[in-house]
């Protein structure tokens, strides 16, 4: 068991490592990288997964409303502790529900889980997105219109995938093996990138940071429970639900709240703190789950 989490792990924090090395001498500018991946990468990976094999919808509709409820539960939790933490309910509330399911998720899963898994995955990855940019957007700005989000490339591909499975569309191979070579990128790139950004961990709000690196996996574990243990889930979709809910919050969580002034000095404390806190939680939870 140990063999197995080690093989799961190990390659993710090698790249990570790489990533931060890279930054510590180099700083490189992230920024146009990011921007791809998110624009070109990630969405001809979602076309090479619905192109590459026949999806059924339905087998998902449990596992996707519980990651829903993941997401969207700790926002509410959250509401009784903001206080506590001395922070606005509006700071804290985003980085507890909307979880590192990119950067960290869809590697970790996918190591854990095999090629077989990532069409669930990646729909965990979708529906997480969507909340993020939907409610997410209105808990800062309640009045701003957040429908735009539709117009992402990544729901765009989403919605091109969904028509490519339904109706049952045979593309060329030659098409197929080019999302698939583009889709390739978006794995490795994300975790490089999340090892460039632990370069800014910041150990001016280290309080704030290490209660939010304990309480985001573990309101997601408690948000998660009812749920696993009543609703029917395949054993592999039950335990990616466990893992996804102890993912730490996403990066996107400070980009948010820097470009809407909601205390991102605070954001990005629980962000950095919790995102390196999970090295030591996954192989936790992995040892639980597995």
């Amino acid at each position: 068991m140990v063999a197995r989490i080690f093989g799961i792990v190990a390659p993710i924090i090698f790249v990570i490592l790489v990533g931060y090395l890279y930054a510590r001498f180099k700083k490189p500018n992230m920024e146009a990288a990011n921007t791809t991946n998110i624009d070109v990468f990630v969405p001809f990976l979602i076309l090479a997964v619905f192109a590459g094999q026949q999806i059924n919808i339905a087998e998902y509709k449990n596992l996707l409303f519980i990651v829903a409820m993941i997401t969207l539960i700790p926002g509410l939790l959250s509401g009784l502790l903001f206080k506590l933490l001395k922070v606005q309910w509006k700071t804290l509330a985003p980085p507890m529900m909307f979880k590192n399911s990119g950067n960290l998720g869809i590697p970790l899963l996918l190591l854990t889980f095999g090629e077989d898994a990532l069409p669930a995955i990646l729909m965990m990855f979708i529906v997480e997105n969507t909340l993020h940019f939907s409610v997410g957007i209105w808990i800062l700005r309640p009045k701003d219109h957040f429908l735009g989000f539709l117009k992402q490339p990544m729901m765009l591909a989403t919605f091109a995938g969904l028509g490519i499975s339904l109706l049952h569309l045979q593309l060329p191979h030659w098409l197929v093996t080019g999302f698939e070579l583009l889709g390739d990128i978006a794995v490795p790139l994300m975790l490089f990138a999340l090892g460039v950004r632990l370069v800014d961990l910041d150990f001016h709000g280290w309080r704030l940071g290490v209660m939010g690196a304990i309480l985001s996996p573990l309101l997601g574990l408690i948000a998660a429970a009812p749920f696993l243990l009543s609703i029917p889930l395949p054993d592999t979709q039950m335990k990616m639900a466990w893992i996804f809910a102890a993912l730490p919050p996403a990066v996107l969580n400070y980009l948010v709240a820097e470009r809407y002034q909601q205390e991102p000095d605070k954001v990005a404390s629980i962000v950095m703190f919790a995102n390196a806190g999970s090295i030591f939680i996954i192989p936790a939870i992995l040892f639980l789950i597995l």
